[in-house]
């Protein structure tokens, strides 16, 4: 599956982010916006705030979508629209059939916009084309979907596999050269596989030994605990001196079958998505790090992105989506990318808890609360 490409724009700014604070998005040092959030009054709009907006997410599994995406995005349309405006949800729950169907049954009730983080890129195109001979835009979320998708709202997800790979590298310092380490990707239907496993292989290559790597059939935790006990089995429980899990739910996949194969140290494990779970692994010591890629300003972003396409507000969707990607049916996709963050012990005050997705107590029960006190998290 070819990945998608970014356009001209200037978007690797966005790495400018990474040791900033995730509230200090750097969305006004890149050009992004200025006071997108604000109601526009540049032109009156083509519809009112009685619309109807279709949200699709994929799965449960990845924690961040049923406790954040959803309901702050639920949220700004209803503050963007004074109210009046309506979000129709519908999780896949990893189906493919079942999105498609979600995804018909939205453009049979003639939603005034889709927005959809597709589970299989390719396969919805099909109903991404129906949208459109409809009259209906749709939004790409999280993911980059085939077909004649209006624009995409994203993360810089090559950025995403460097600095997971960064990581490692950093982690094992004068020891990388020769060090095994296992890579643990994610979904081949999944746009963003790909370019996550570039970033990684190209901060990797040459500086680490790869002994065994897998992709993960739709990001299954199970699939993955199997997949690590089988490259335990290979290579060697004590030779593994690193993971690349491309995600939180990997990264305790892999860590649960590195427990059960009697590994009481557990080497440095990547991650993405700083799940509840994964930030406490983080504070413990189990999980070295994950990608912090503020979910909340990616869902208030489309959020606006949608009511603006809805109402005509061209000025603030262009403000809006200043980057372009291609995929492989459409070319010059009007997108956005918001900056990631590598979480790590160092910082988690200046992220997670920062910006409000957790507080101290959500981090910090019983179970952890002496390692949230060892690095002065209270």
């Amino acid at each position: 599956m070819s990945a998608p490409t970014l356009g001209s724009t200037p978007a690797r700014c966005l790495a400018t982010a990474l040791t900033a604070s995730a509230s200090a998005l750097a969305l006004t040092a890149c050009g992004v916006i200025d006071g997108a959030g604000a109601s526009g009054n540049s032109a009156s709009p083509a519809k009112g705030d009685d619309i109807t907006v279709g949200l699709l997410l994929p799965d449960k599994d990845t924690a961040r979508f049923e406790a954040f995406d959803h309901p702050v995005f639920k949220k700004e349309v209803a503050a963007l629209t004074h109210g009046e405006g309506k979000v129709v949800y519908a999780n896949a729950e990893a189906g493919q059939d079942k999105q498609s169907q979600q995804f018909q049954e939205m453009v049979s009730e003639k939603v005034d916009i889709i927005v959809v983080d597709a589970l299989d890129a390719r396969a919805i195109a099909p109903d991404v084309q129906k949208a459109k001979d409809a009259g209906i835009p749709v939004i790409a979320y999280d993911r980059l979907a085939q077909g004649p998708i209006d624009a995409y709202v994203s993360h810089d997800n090559e950025l995403v596999g460097e600095v997971q790979a960064r990581a490692i590298v950093e982690a094992l310092g004068s020891k990388a050269a020769t060090s095994k380490i296992v890579m643990m990707n994610g979904d081949p239907a999944d746009t963003n596989y790909a370019k996550y496993k570039e970033g990684a292989h190209s901060e990797l290559r040459g500086k680490v030994q790869i002994a065994e790597e897998y992709d993960t059939d739709k990001w299954s935790p199970t699939v993955a605990e199997a997949t690590m006990k089988k490259a335990i089995q290979i290579v060697g429980v004590g030779d593994i001196a690193a993971v690349y899990a491309a995600n939180d739910g990997l990264a305790g996949a892999v860590i649960k079958a590195l427990r059960e194969a009697g590994v009481t140290r557990i080497p440095p494990v990547t991650g993405q998505d700083a799940n509840l779970d994964a930030v406490q692994r983080v504070v413990s010591g189990e999980q070295y790090m994950t990608v912090y890629k503020p979910f909340l300003e990616e869902a208030t972003r489309a959020a606006e992105m949608a009511v603006y396409k809805v109402q005509g507000r061209d000025i603030q969707f262009d403000a809006l989506t200043q980057d372009s990607v291609d995929s492989p049916t459409e070319k010059e996709i009007p997108t956005m990318l918001v900056p990631v963050v590598s979480l790590t012990k160092d910082n988690i005050k200046d992220t997670v808890i920062a910006d409000g997705v957790y507080t101290v107590k959500d981090i910090c029960t019983p179970t952890y609360a002496a390692d949230c006190a060892a690095i002065g998290l209270k």
